[in-house]
Formats: C-alpha cells, structure tokens, sequence
C-alpha cells in the first residue's frame, strides 16, 4: 500500500488517506483481505497524527471499505453495501440521461462499456 499526503494539497490529510485508500481497494490494488497497518503504524509512516488515521478508518468502515476485527486487525472489506448503494444511484442517474437523451439500452451499454475500458487503462 502506497499513500502519498500533500499538504498544499488543499484536502484534509484524513481525507486523502480515506479517499487513496477507497480508490486502491476499488482498483484491486488493495486485495479483499489485505490487512491494512495500524492506525499508529500508518500515521507514524505518513508523519501524521494517529487521531488523523483514525478518522480516515472510521470513514472506510463507514462506507464499507474496510472492516475492523477487534485485535485481529483492519482489513479491506469486499464491496459493501454503501458502495452497492452508490453505484445504483449512478446507474439510475446514467439510466434517466440515456433515455432523454433518445439513447437505445445497446448504445448505452457500449456507452458503459467504454468508460469502464477507459477507466481501467488509467
């Protein structure tokens, strides 16, 4: 796991850890079951308050990211259901402006097909 925080950045340093963290678990970069260090550990890495780190976690579990198991550690979560939830209002968005725009349901799938393509290559 890599993270790189910039502090002339403008984002919260909590929320940049959150959001590198989501975006590698999402790519698979992250593997479901990876464990990620402790929050002391991550902090301490990074040059950041623990209070920091944490609060990026408790962000992660919130949105189905990651999960904790006490002791045991924090680990990538598979895709959870607030990611589910997401991705269905995007859809329904996608959906409703395919159809104003006259779109065929083929046309808007190859349309989905190619950003996903896309998205993968970057």
């Amino acid at each position: 796991m890599t993270l790189k925080i910039h502090i002339a950045e403008g984002a919260a340093p909590y929320e940049q850890v959150r959001a590198q963290i989501a975006e590698q678990a999402r790519s698979g970069e992250l593997p479901v079951g990876y464990r990620l260090p402790t929050v002391r550990g991550l902090a301490e890495s990074l040059g950041l308050a623990a209070n920091t780190v944490a609060k990026a976690y408790r962000a992660l579990e919130t949105d189905g990211v990651i999960e904790t198991r006490g002791r045991h550690g924090t680990y990538v979560a598979a895709v959870g259901p607030a990611a589910a939830r997401e991705l269905a209002v995007a859809a329904q968005a996608f959906a409703e402006r395919a159809r104003r725009l006259g779109l065929t349901e083929d046309e808007a799938l190859a349309a989905v097909r190619d950003a996903l393509r896309a998205a993968h290559e970057a």
